[in-house]
């Protein structure tokens, strides 16, 4: 049992599912704040938050300090450029259009390690696979009302798919150049210098106020966000980490966060219901994740 729990699958699914919560939240932290501050302020906490259960501390910093330039660089592409350009980008584009972007990571994630990784090559097959996953991401943000075509702009498509190009590249890298270093110390260390990276950027850019006089609603976002980014980046650098496993693949499964999205909305908001282009889109993803998971199979 315990190693069904701890089995590839299950850790992503389970990873998948932390990521699709933290939407209401950050829309209850914007009310208070500016994007970049609350991010950072997020992915500083994320990173504290982990340094209790590092085993050796002083040591794996010591440690870690041979290898200072790839923690930065992980820093710098899994913290700072990819949410610093996410809150950018996601300012200038409807919110589906936005989503479906976001949900083009895994084409990207595969293009990335095509191009970067010797063991991981696209085929015919995956290619497939992975466009009829974004199909049913599509499906399910057509759908939304927020959907306007005449509201797009070309910045924010173009900030939005850097961010995807950065985000598979950290993936990579650290799939290909993390194997002896902890987990957790990888990404705790990342989210910290990360994380005020990205407060610094929003004292030019955003000028934010640093009054921390707010409501309690403000610190319950900000606590659950900070712990679903501590145990989901934990989680994923872990995969990222295993030897059988490869980017491109563990990516697909990122296609079920807007399906978790909408279940918890219809749980949770009262104006949101169940419809038929939601449950068709879904229908196409789990498809694809069969497909995927049929080829990964068969490649073995």
């Amino acid at each position: 049992m315990k190693k069904f729990f701890l089995s590839t699958t299950v850790l992503a699914i389970f990873a998948c599912l932390l990521w699709a919560t933290p939407f209401t939240a950050i829309k209850i932290g914007l009310k208070y704040t500016t994007p970049l501050q609350f991010a950072g302020l997020r992915f500083f906490i994320s990173g504290l938050l982990i340094l209790p259960f590092i085993k050796d501390l002083k040591f794996k910093i010591l440690e870690s300090k041979r290898r200072w330039k790839f923690v930065l660089w992980v820093a710098l592409l899994q913290t700072t450029f990819l949410y610093g350009l996410f809150y950018m980008g996601i300012s200038y584009v409807p919110g589906a259009l936005g989503a479906m972007l976001i949900g083009a990571q895994p084409l990207f994630a595969a293009i990335m390690a095509h191009l970067m990784l010797s063991n991981d090559k696209m085929s015919w097959q995956k290619i497939g696979a992975i466009l009829l996953g974004m199909t049913g991401v599509c499906i399910i943000s057509l759908g939304r009302s927020d959907f306007v075509f005449s509201t797009t702009i070309p910045l924010g498509v173009g900030i939005l798919i850097l961010n995807n190009i950065v985000g598979s590249t950290g993936n990579v890298i650290v799939s290909r150049d993390a194997k002896d270093m902890p987990p957790r110390v990888l990404a705790s260390f990342s989210m910290i210098i990360g994380g005020i990276g990205l407060m610094l950027a929003s004292l030019p850019i955003e000028n934010p106020s640093w009054n921390f006089n707010l409501p309690g609603e403000y610190w319950i976002s900000l606590g659950w966000l900070a712990m679903v980014s501590a145990f989901a980046i934990t989680i994923w650098f872990g995969l990222l980490q295993r030897p059988n496993v490869k980017v491109s693949n563990l990516n697909t499964w990122k296609f079920i966060i807007p399906i978790f999205g909408a279940f918890l909305s219809w749980m949770i908001l009262p104006d949101e219901n169940p419809d038929t282009v939601s449950i068709m889109g879904m229908m196409v993803i789990a498809s694809s994740l069969l497909l995927v998971n049929y080829l990964n199979r068969r490649s073995i």
